[in-house]
């Protein structure tokens, strides 16, 4: 059965019909593409040139952010293919059938962040621009129309779901990306490679802690991804290749280098140009880009922030309402995708007129990321132990409001990947060193260097295998070709129990 694009998508978690899943890996990258293909990605661009690099120090650093970024998100492509669900539920393998709520609010509040500063950054450029255009008052009133009508476009695509929100992506990722290129030529003139930023040497005790931290900034791009993945790839068919599924997911990131390259190159300009918008204390890399453009290019500005806005508030808000709708199960995908979206508008409006709340809600993206990111680790190692192999009914058991199951575990809890996850995420926390927003107790130890991002991952993936070795898993969550790298324990796995008492004695499974 195919879908028609004006046909609002009725699928929530559960597992997605054979008939339905029709998308394709390409599918996969227009999404992930468009979804980063934005002003939002831009802004991230720019923060080498702030932290003081140069150019080609900045270029390095984009590139093994992005690289290290892409390679880290890649597997989380594969549990839409094959489950048939978004990767909270089928987090359930792993942190056990309650443990997957886990997943699910890392997700919401994932997307929350992000859709705020997708709305924020491109109403401040649509209204930017269209000021230097037509002369449109830059008011309070103009702001919070922009971001209205941002909002508003973007919960209407939402609510239809999958297939319409496909087809914005299709033409965002062509449309922003020919726009970002012709920025090449509006700002060809100005761009010096040779900028030198204001380190003289890389001898200079700040520089190292700079670097890190702009390819940490570049790399939490990626991994914002993690837990949304399977939203989109839940309708790519079980049977897709999996190269070419986690292909996707990886050259979808490597395409942003597109919009990452248009911020570090305009960053640099505006650092020579308009220095005053690259202050570290008070940053406005929109506001320097609209004062360093030509006058023909203002157009084009108001067109990125307008199709970049609604690409990634869609991919965002999207994925917040799928997974409300797996937590609070009397909610349909599109109620849940409505009263989420509506929170949402009336959360950027307070935040931005009310609160002054873009830096705080930045950090909180941060941190964020930084505890989703041990969650990508126990889900990575998971699938490889488990071969890739998961039993589609035994994911469903939180969601059927059902007890038991290959995913039970300790009432429904897996301590080894709960442990896993939050000993990871408190120890990344406190590493954290944000300075003037949060910085942890043990932020200083790295000389200045924000390096709870690659604390948290080492942290996980050695205590995870570690734990999986220790105490093995039962090995019915393993499947008929058992386990890979780790040893299986006898334990009993107690059948799954409906509402009214039924027991399924052979779930079914899928490969």
């Amino acid at each position: 059965m195919t879908t028609s694009i004006t046909e609002i998508e009725t699928h929530g978690v559960e597992r997605i019909p054979d008939e339905d899943r029709t998308a394709r890996p390409l599918d996969l990258f227009r999404l992930a593409f468009g979804g980063a293909n934005t002003f939002a990605t831009c802004v991230l661009g720019a923060f080498p040139i702030l932290f003081g690099l140069s150019f080609r120090q900045g270029l390095a650093a984009t590139l093994l952010g992005l690289v290290a970024g892409a390679l880290l998100l890649a597997p989380m492509a594969l549990f839409g293919p094959a489950n048939g669900t978004n990767n909270a539920v089928s987090s359930s393998a792993h942190l056990g059938v309650h443990g997957r709520v886990v997943g699910s609010f890392l997700s919401l509040l994932t997307a929350i962040a992000f859709f705020s500063i997708s709305v924020w950054s491109s109403g401040d450029a649509l209204v930017g621009g269209a000021h230097r255009l037509v002369d449109v008052p830059e008011s309070g009133l103009t702001y919070g129309l922009a971001y209205a009508l941002f909002a508003v476009l973007v919960l209407v695509v939402c609510v239809y779901g999958f297939r319409f929100m496909l087809l914005v992506n299709k033409i965002a990722v062509l449309a922003a990306s020919s726009l970002f290129v012709l920025g090449a030529f509006a700002f060809a003139g100005d761009f010096d490679p040779g900028y030198a930023g204001t380190f003289a040497s890389t001898g200079d005790p700040l520089f190292w802690p700079s670097f890190i931290g702009a390819a940490l900034i570049v790399l939490s791009n990626p991994v914002s991804f993690g837990a949304f993945l399977g939203d989109w790839s839940r309708y790519i068919p079980a049977g897709a290749p999996r190269r070419r599924v986690m292909g996707a997911a990886f050259l979808a990131q490597i395409a942003t280098l597109l919009p990452f390259l248009f911020g570090l190159a305009t960053a640099s300009i505006i650092a020579s140009k308009a220095a005053k918008y690259v202050d570290p204390a008070a940053p406005n890399y929109v506001g320097g880009l609209l004062a360093i453009s030509p006058g023909w290019y203002f157009l084009p500005l108001c067109l990125i922030a307008l199709i970049g806005g609604l690409s990634t508030g869609t991919t965002a808000l999207y994925g917040t309402g799928l997974d409300f709708s797996s937590v609070f199960t009397r909610f349909s995908r599109v109620q849940a995708t409505f009263f989420i979206g509506v929170l949402s508008i009336a959360f950027i409006f307070v935040g931005r007129f009310a609160l002054n709340l873009a830096q705080s809600i930045s950090t909180f993206a941060t941190l964020i990321i930084t505890c989703t990111a041990p969650w990508m680790i126990v889900m990575a190692l998971g699938y490889v132990t488990r071969r890739g192999w998961y039993d589609a009914e035994a994911l469903q058991v939180f969601n059927r409001r059902q007890r038991g199951g290959r995913y039970w575990f300790t009432h429904g809890w897996n301590w080894r990947g709960m442990s896993t996850w939050s000993v990871s995420a408190v120890v990344a926390l406190l590493f954290t060193n944000l300075p003037g927003q949060f910085v942890g107790p043990l932020g200083g130890l790295a000389k200045g260097a924000d390096v709870s991002l690659p604390v948290g991952l080492v942290l996980a993936t050695v205590l995870y295998l570690t734990l999986l070795a220790l105490f093995p898993e039962p090995r019915a969550v393993y499947g008929p070709d058992g386990p890979r790298f780790v040893r299986a324990s006898d334990s009993p796995v107690p059948p799954i129990t409906g509402g009214g008492g039924e027991t399924v004695t052979e779930p079914a499974v899928a490969h």
